[in-house]
């Protein structure tokens, strides 16, 4: 059976796992759409590049703070009711953002949408695996990942469209009915579908430190904790160099720029849609190995192109490595993590991620200025390179089947 085969059949067959496929879809679709709508305001507004990197930082920095000090919430309390809160407050937020009467006003919106979204993601991913069979995980990481991948690429351009039109405004109302429809299919699935018993708490500093220690005894979340921060952080340095690549190297213009970017979610579409049966078919490690080094290769092909044609085909390359990275590290983490402790482990991961990520970006700026964008994506194709084989060290002896901790098979 094919892989699209499977995944339509787990969609038909798993009724939890189809309303939070359509829960996650319809909210990422329109995440991304007001996403475009959120810097256009700021940037009509103020006219200020420090106000709109404010914006982009507010929306990721509250999953470092959740990871850090809030991670055990998401084993404490039921993750589907966690989901929906998490909803409803995006939704109160886009329907409050049209009434935002300054740019600080909406950055301090978008920072509380950002601290729902840092509970949202790690409790989704946390409880899909009980959504579904382990020979079925693989494949729905996949189709959640394509979801957002595809989301990634098409609402940016409905964004762009809408707010050329209309204003920002029309963008947030639509965001905030794209999370109440979440919301609604999320009640639908029962909440002992998404969690088992809920995990009995040893003290909230006591239960953060357990997430931590967990993350360092296996080897499937120490892989994921190592290799993608490096590859994040480098991730984010050619993301602050792409438009100077693509506007001063190739002097493709903004058209040249925004092809540069559908390319990557092209690619990323592509990658994740075919993790879900490569990572059946081989080791876990040796895909993810894979998938970062196919992301190095299009870098550097990227960096000495010379023009944004030849380009092109680059960057969807390095899109379909990240795409079927980002798969493997979903895959890697739920393994690896019994349910009692997965909540706080998603978060604690992803909290140094995305701080390193945030490094990036800091670094990125001015190292960019100094040596030109193509010397930030010659270096980054060389991290990544790196990356990729010490995905291969730590990640080729990871079991394909989820471990089984020594304290939970006693129990």
């Amino acid at each position: 059976m094919t892989g699209l085969r499977r995944q339509l059949r787990l969609l038909r067959a798993t009724s939890g796992f189809r309303l939070l496929f359509f829960a996650t879809l319809g909210s990422s679709l329109g995440t991304l759409l007001a996403t475009v709508a959120l810097v256009v305001d700021v940037k009509d507004r103020t006219n200020s590049g420090p106000w709109v990197s404010a914006l982009m930082i507010v929306e990721f920095l509250p999953a470092v703070a959740v990871g850090l000090f809030l991670g055990p919430l998401l084993d404490r309390l039921r993750r589907r009711g966690l989901m929906v809160i998490s909803d409803l407050v995006r939704a109160g937020v886009f329907c409050t953002l049209p009434f935002a009467h300054s740019a600080g006003q909406i950055v301090a919106l978008a920072g509380i949408a950002g601290l729902a979204t840092g509970f949202f993601r790690p409790a989704v991913y946390a409880g899909l695996p009980n959504l579904v069979a382990e020979d079925d995980l693989a494949q729905a990481n996949s189709l959640i990942q394509t979801s957002e991948n595809v989301s990634w690429t098409v609402a940016p351009v409905i964004g762009g469209v809408l707010v050329a039109a209309s204003g920002p405004h029309l963008a947030y109302w639509v965001n905030a009915a794209s999370f109440l429809l979440s919301a609604l299919l999320l009640v639908r699935i029962p909440e002992h579908s998404l969690q088992g018993a809920l995990a009995v708490s040893r003290g909230h500093l006591r239960d953060l430190r357990d997430g931590f220690a967990r993350i360092v005894q296996s080897r499937p979340l120490l892989t994921v904790l190592v290799v993608w921060t490096i590859a994040l952080g480098a991730v984010a340095s050619t993301q602050t160099a792409q438009i100077f690549l693509a506007k001063d190297a190739f002097s493709a213009g903004d058209f040249g720029y925004g092809l540069m970017f559908g390319c990557i979610g092209l690619g990323l579409a592509i990658g994740s849609f075919g993790a879900g049966t490569w990572v059946e078919q081989r080791s876990v490690g040796v895909v993810y190995s894979a998938g970062i080094l196919l992301q190095a290769i299009g870098v550097g092909a990227a960096a000495v192109s010379p023009n944004v044609w030849v380009s092109l085909p680059c960057f969807v390359l390095a899109g379909i490595g990240n795409g079927t990275a980002v798969v493997c590290n979903s895959l890697l983490v739920q393994r690896g993590a019994e349910d009692a402790i997965r909540g706080r482990v998603f978060t604690a991961i992803m909290s140094v991620n995305y701080a390193v990520y945030g490094l990036g970006f800091l670094i990125a700026g001015p190292l960019t200025d100094r040596v030109g964008p193509r010397w930030i994506f010659g270096g980054v194709a060389v991290v990544l390179a790196f990356t990729s084989l010490l995905a291969y060290a730590l990640g080729r002896t990871v079991p394909r089947v989820a471990e089984r901790p020594a304290e939970a098979e006693a129990a």
